[in-house]
């Protein structure tokens, strides 16, 4: 059979004893994913140093056959596929180690939105917290920023219904496969939502919403933001996992703080105590803290005076497309080897060009 780039692409989810981090090894060390496929398992252990014994276990067979049948039922259904090299996919979650090789989504949404925000908190909303919400959606009106959440009870639900009222583009992220919609009672307001944001996740259609979906979804929602805002939580549960992995993303995190005596508002004032979050008390507490209260974003990409070599050039035009990027990507990008990569990087910190990030990222120097 002729497999396409797609088949070679979403099977890098199939292949066994094979996660997200070696998948984009694999990748990065032999150039594209169908080289995955087709270099022997000795040339792969080669490249990568993954034990070969790991290596033979990948059955690479049966994950193209397997991303066959899926490309099928995502072609009928018109599912968007992002998969983590194209332009289309979220270049914010792209920066994270754990990113998700593939998402899929539908709706229609744009996945690089200049200003996106997660708003999370407790299913047991109060309304003290609804009101919270209330105000920070009318607030982020006619500001182009895309708020994302994860169409749980609560404050999630809460946050997407404001949305589709205000008309601000909204996305859900999901702990389940989009053959189906979980809470089912959130099934009219996700319809709502595909006409101006939609539905994204990383599970296979057939996925079920079972428990331990749920904190991968949620770094997703914390990593593809450039900022988490928890309204209201509890000491515990999933708003706080997303504020954790917000905070190791390098992202900034917000919090509203709550009586001392309410269960639902104890996460929050822990978070600010501990300065692991923002204290903020409206939303324009936030768009100032963001520096969004004027639209800077025109001279963002403005260029700088500087005599670059060619080869610079390349890896500065690179940067100026995506804001930031991981050492792997420009090198996949750019064609060239790891080892030129990190010459002309550290050239360009020498030139006061970019920026060197925690975890092998980096950006233009603003």
């Amino acid at each position: 059979m002729n497999y396409t780039e797609q088949h070679f692409q979403l099977g890098l989810s199939f292949l066994q004893g094979i996660g997200p981090k070696k998948a984009a090894q694999l990748v990065s060390k032999t150039g594209s994913p169908e080289a995955v496929f087709q270099e022997s398992i000795m040339c792969l252990h080669q490249q990568t140093t993954i034990s070969k014994s790991v290596l033979k276990q990948m059955n690479r067979t049966a994950a193209l056959e397997k991303a066959d049948k899926e490309l099928e039922f995502i072609s009928r259904n018109q599912i968007r596929m992002h998969f983590y090299l194209d332009n289309d996919y979220p270049r914010r979650l792209r920066q994270c180690v754990d990113a998700p090789i593939v998402l899929f989504g539908k709706g229609n949404y744009e996945i690089n939105g200049t200003k996106t925000v997660a708003i999370v908190g407790t299913r047991a909303a109060t309304g003290y917290g609804k009101r919270i919400c209330e105000e920070l959606i009318e607030r982020f009106e006619d500001q182009e920023i895309q708020v994302i959440s994860g169409m749980a009870y609560g404050i999630d639900i809460c946050a997407h219904q404001l949305c589709v009222k205000k008309n601000i583009s909204t996305i859900g992220v999901l702990g389940h496969g989009l053959d189906r919609i979980y809470p089912y009672v959130h099934r009219k307001i996700a319809e709502q939502m595909i006409e101006n944001g939609g539905l994204l996740t990383e599970f296979l259609p057939g996925t079920k919403p079972d428990r331990e979906n749920f904190p991968m979804r949620n770094r997703i929602v914390a990593g593809m933001t450039d900022a988490t805002i928890v309204v209201e939580s509890k000491l515990s549960g999933g708003s706080l996992i997303t504020a954790d992995l917000a905070n190791d993303y390098n992202r900034d995190v917000f919090a509203f703080p709550g009586n001392i005596g309410q269960e639902q508002s104890a996460g929050c004032n822990s978070l600010i105590k501990t300065n692991k979050a923002h204290l903020v008390m409206n939303g324009q507490d936030f768009l100032t803290q963001m520096n969004w209260t004027n639209d800077s974003n025109s001279n963002k990409q403005q260029k700088i005076c500087l005599e670059l070599t060619q080869d610079e050039k390349v890896i500065y035009d690179l940067l100026a497309e995506t804001e930031k990027e991981h050492i792997d990507i420009l090198s996949i990008k750019s064609g060239k080897p790891s080892s030129q990569i990190n010459v002309l990087l550290f050239q360009l910190e020498m030139k006061n060009a970019i920026d060197s990030l925690p975890g092998k990222i980096y950006r233009l120097r603003k």
